[in-house]
This record gives structure tokens, C-alpha cells and sequence, in this order.
């Protein structure tokens, strides 16, 4: 696996979706990417339904979702895709539960979440798909966790999660679901937590050493990593306003701990609302919105083998807010915001991957 710096990764640039849009949800199956729903230009969730064929890098519209709606989370499961939640053109929580049969090109309405959510996290897990908090319509955030059995149809409760939130950031190691962060109303949140999927029982961890919003997130060789974000002030600091900084802090699964990494160790740009991965040995960190008037269309990667930031190709379309998606030796970037909701679709790829 290449862990070289730049030189080891390139950027594809597909044709331009055909629909612009902000907080579409993403899936990829059998060769294809899909784009669903999503905000367009005149701010309005979508019910647009598109997709990629990678073979021919033609873009075909589907039938359109049976409830428009932006920021919902997609699961596929084989020759479906099954999306959850979201928002809806009244701008509250959408309960529907909807399936795409790529084999049969429609749409199924499936069971329905047992309380509407925006910025329900989702992991796929043995055919089984486990939702994990949002937000509600009395806007306040959920600590509910609810397991989807296809073969019946049907969303099962399972233990809550010890601290309610929206748009967390969720990761399957082994057998757990690790939970990190997301928000609680306007205030980003710092607990991780862990779900014994055997065991049905929470672990509390260590929380973030440090209180940021949009910051990236990612796992890889045992280790997550939190970066950047938007500094929030402390509670008895009346003066300070938030800030963008490029914050490492790093947990180590096995000794469950964080470390803040020093300040020769910080990413080499302050960013918020950016796509972080891993890929090929790296610690990507994409894009997003710093101190400059415009998205940042800069990235850098963490070599986990040499401990150090590397400058890699600068993104073709600087952007924030945009959807990513990893597939094989691609880390997709799509849609998003530059000067308004963006067209483009584009991969950071492994060379050999190109």
C-alpha cells in the first residue's frame, strides 16, 4: 500500500452530476455511486434520485424518492439501498424509511422510524442496520438506538445511548459501534461512547479533550482521530469568540486514551466542515472552510508511518459541506458548496487506482 507523500495520489474528475446540491446522501453499489435528495439551489430538500455508472461515467436519473428530503442516511443492503431519515421541505425530521431496488429501478417504502430524526447515524452490520440518535421535531437531540431486521420489516429498541446527539460520527471495529461527538442543539459534544453489539451494553470512554464543531473525524489502524473544527469558548470566557483551528487529538482503542498531538504535529491548515478519510497509509483532510473569504481547496494527509503531514494535490473544486464516500482505492467527494451548491463530483485516488 502506498504511504509515500503526494506523489502517491492523484484526483479523478468525473462529469458533473446533473443536479447541484448540499447534504445529498451517497451510496455506492455494484459499479455505480448514487446521489439522493439533497439540498438545491433554491435551499429545498430534493427528491432527485442520480447515479454514476463508473464503467461508462454516464449519469443516469432514477426514479425520484418517495419523500423529498436532505441529510438522510443510506445503507446498502446487496441490491438495495435503504435510506433513513432526513429532513423534509417543511425543514422537520422525516420519519420515512425508504428502499431503492436497483434491479427493478423503484422505490419501496419500508417501516418507518419509531420518531422522526435529522442526523440519525447509521451502521451496517451482518444485513442488520443499527440507527443510532438525531434530533426530533421538538429539536431536542435523541439517545435512542434502533436496530432494522429486513426480513421482517420492522425496527427493534436496543439500549440507549448514554448522551443524546445528532450528527455523530460512527465506526464498527470488531464488535462495537464507537460513537464520537455530534451535537446537542447548537453545542458540539465531546463523549465517546461504545455499543457492544454481543454484549448489548454501552461503554463510556474518555471524552474529547476539546470542545470543537465540525470537526473531522476517522479510524484507522486502531486509532481515531478527531481534527480541527471550529473552537468553541469556555463557558466563563465571555469574550472569545469561535475559532477555526487544526487540532489533532488521537484516541488509542487499546490503551483508552487521547493524546493531543503537539503543535509540530497539528494539520498544516486551521479548517472546519471538511471530508476527513483514510486512504493508502493517510489521514486525509479535504477541503472546507477556514480564515480565508472562500472554501478551502487545499489537502493534507497524515502519514501514519512517518507521524507527519504531507501536502497533497489540491482539490480541483474547492468546496466545503460535501458528501464523501469511500469505494476500493477511491475517497469520493461530491456535491457540496463553492460559490453555491456544487455540480461536482470528484476522487482523491490511490495512483494505482486511477
Amino acid at each position: 500500500m502506498a504511504t509515500g507523500g503526494g506523489r502517491a495520489f492523484a484526483w479523478q474528475v468525473f462529469p458533473p452530476m446533473p443536479t447541484c446540491r448540499v447534504y445529498g446522501t451517497v451510496a455506492y453499489q455494484d459499479g455505480h455511486l448514487l446521489v439522493l435528495g439533497g439540498c438545491g439551489r433554491a435551499g429545498l430538500p430534493l427528491d432527485t434520485a442520480e447515479t454514476l455508472d463508473m464503467a461508462s461515467h454516464t449519469w443516469l436519473t432514477l426514479a425520484p424518492l418517495p419523500t423529498a428530503r436532505a441529510g438522510a442516511a443510506a445503507v446498502v443492503l446487496g441490491k438495495q439501498v435503504l435510506v433513513v431519515g432526513g429532513v423534509d421541505e417543511g425543514q422537520s425530521p422525516v420519519a420515512a424509511v425508504e428502499a431503492f431496488l436497483a434491479d427493478e429501478g423503484r422505490w419501496e417504502r419500508r417501516a418507518t422510524l419509531p420518531q422522526a430524526a435529522m442526523g440519525v447515524a447509521t451502521v451496517e452490520r451482518d444485513g442488520m442496520v443499527y440507527a443510532l440518535g438525531g434530533m426530533g421535531p421538538d429539536t431536542a437531540p435523541q439517545a435512542q438506538v434502533r436496530v432494522y431486521e429486513p426480513r421482517r420489516d420492522c425496527w427493534l429498541s436496543l439500549p440507549s445511548m448514554p448522551t443524546p446527539c445528532y450528527g455523530a460520527s460512527t465506526f464498527l471495529h470488531g464488535n462495537k459501534i464507537y460513537v464520537l461527538g455530534g451535537r446537542q442543539g447548537k453545542l458540539p459534544v465531546t463523549a465517546f461512547e461504545a455499543f457492544d453489539l454481543e454484549a448489548c451494553t454501552w461503554t463510556r470512554h474518555p471524552s474529547l479533550p476539546s470542545r470543537r464543531a465540525f470537526a473531522g473525524c476517522a479510524m484507522a489502524e486502531g486509532n481515531v482521530f478527531s481534527l480541527g473544527g471550529l473552537q468553541q469558548p469556555g463557558p466563563h470566557n465571555f469574550y472569545s469568540r469561535p475559532h477555526f483551528v487544526n487540532t489533532v487529538e488521537m484516541f488509542d482503542l487499546e490503551h483508552g486514551s487521547w493524546t493531543k498531538l503537539p503543535r509540530s504535529l497539528r494539520m498544516r491548515d486551521k479548517r472546519a466542515d471538511f471530508v476527513v478519510g483514510s486512504l493508502g497509509g493517510h489521514i486525509m483532510a479535504i477541503g472546507g472552510l477556514g480564515n480565508q473569504p472562500c472554501p478551502l481547496g487545499s489537502v493534507e494527509g497524515f502519514s501514519l508511518a512517518r507521524r507527519r503531514w504531507e501536502a497533497l494535490p489540491a482539490m480541483p473544486t474547492a468546496r466545503c459541506s460535501c458528501s464523501s464516500l469511500q469505494a476500493g482505492p477511491r475517497l469520493f467527494v461530491i456535491g457540496g458548496v463553492a460559490q453555491g451548491p456544487s455540480q461536482a463530483v470528484e476522487a482523491l485516488c490511490l495512483r494505482d487506482g486511477v
